[in-house]
C-alpha cells in the first residue's frame, strides 16, 4: 500500500471534539513521522481527500493551507500537492556553526571554496574588523555550504592573515576553519554579534544557490571576537529564504541576550 493508499484509507470522526481540518493535519503529520510520507510524495487532491474521509473541501483546503503555512507542504499548479523539503532551522540561541548545525539535524555538511585569496581589506571590511591606520592583509574566503549536497548559502569569510599565517585553500576544503583556528590559531571564540535582513537573491547568487532568481532570503553578517577582544572573523553570508527558518527565544529579562560559545566546530 503505498502512502495516497494510506491516507484515503484513514478516518475522521465528525463526533470528535477535534476540528475535522485537524483531523486532517495530524494524519498528515503523523505518516510523516514515522517515514511513511517523504519529501517528494505527493499527497491525494482535494477531491479525492473529500471522497475518501467525507469531509467538505473547504475543509481539505483549511489543512492544506496550515501545512503549507508550515512549510511541510508545497502545491504546484497543475502538478499537485507535495511533501516539502525540510527546512534548515538555525537557532540563534547557540554560537553559529554550520558543520555542527548540519550535523545535528542528521544531515551531512559540505563546503565548495569558490574563492581564496590573500589582499588588503577594502574600507568597510577595515572598519568591521576594527584597524587601526595601517590594514593588515586578509584572507577572502567564499564558500558555498551545502546540506546533502543541496546548496543553502553562500559565505564570504574575512579574516586577519597574521592570525593563521599557514591557512590555505587545499586545508580549507579537507577541514573545518573554525577547528583550525581553534587548535592551530589559539583563536577561541568568545562573543559573536550577528545583524540580520531580508533581501532578494539576485542572478549570480540564484545560480550559485540553485535556486530561482528574485526569490527571498537573508543576508547574514556576523563579527567574532577572541577572549582578548581582539575581532578575528567578519563573515556575511546570503541564505535562501526558501530552505531556511530562524528560530529565536525570548527570556523574561531578555532586553538583550547572550550567545554561548560551546565547542567551536
Amino acid at each position: 500500500m503505498d502512502s495516497k493508499e494510506i491516507i484515503l484509507n484513514s478516518r475522521v470522526s465528525i463526533d470528535a471534539d477535534i476540528p475535522l481540518y485537524y483531523q486532517l493535519i495530524s494524519i498528515i503529520k503523523r505518516n510523516l513521522s514515522v517515514g511513511i510520507l517523504k519529501a517528494g510524495d505527493i499527497i491525494p487532491s482535494e477531491a479525492e481527500l473529500c471522497d475518501a474521509l467525507e469531509i467538505s473541501r473547504s475543509t481539505v483546503r483549511q489543512a492544506i493551507g496550515e501545512l503549507e503555512a508550515e512549510g511541510l507542504v508545497v502545491r504546484r499548479r497543475g502538478l499537485g500537492t507535495f511533501i516539502s523539503e525540510p527546512k534548515m532551522n538555525r537557532s540563534i540561541e547557540d554560537i553559529y556553526s554550520f558543520t555542527s548545525e548540519m550535523k545535528a539535524m542528521g544531515l551531512n555538511p559540505s563546503s565548495v571554496v569558490h574563492e581564496f585569496e590573500l589582499v588588503k581589506p577594502t574600507e568597510a571590511e577595515a572598519r568591521s574588523l576594527q584597524f587601526q591606520d595601517t590594514s593588515p592583509d586578509v584572507y577572502r574566503i567564499v564558500r558555498l555550504r551545502q546540506a546533502n549536497g543541496e546548496p543553502l548559502l553562500l559565505e564570504t569569510t574575512v579574516i586577519p592573515a597574521y592570525i593563521f599565517p599557514g591557512l590555505t585553500r587545499e586545508r580549507l576544503e579537507t577541514g573545518s576553519l573554525y577547528t583550525m583556528l581553534r587548535e592551530e590559531a589559539g583563536m577561541i571564540p568568545h562573543v559573536a554579534e550577528e545583524t540580520y535582513e531580508s533581501t532578494v537573491i539576485d542572478e549570480s547568487t540564484a545560480k550559485i544557490l540553485q535556486c530561482k532568481k528574485g526569490i527571498g532570503g537573508f543576508f547574514v553578517e556576523r563579527r567574532t571576537w577572541s577572549e582578548s577582544g581582539e575581532i578575528f572573523e567578519l563573515t556575511q553570508s546570503v541564505i535562501r529564504g526558501d530552505r531556511t527558518k530562524f528560530k529565536l527565544k525570548l527570556k523574561s529579562n531578555a532586553v538583550s541576550w547572550d550567545r554561548n560559545f560551546i565547542g567551536a566546530e
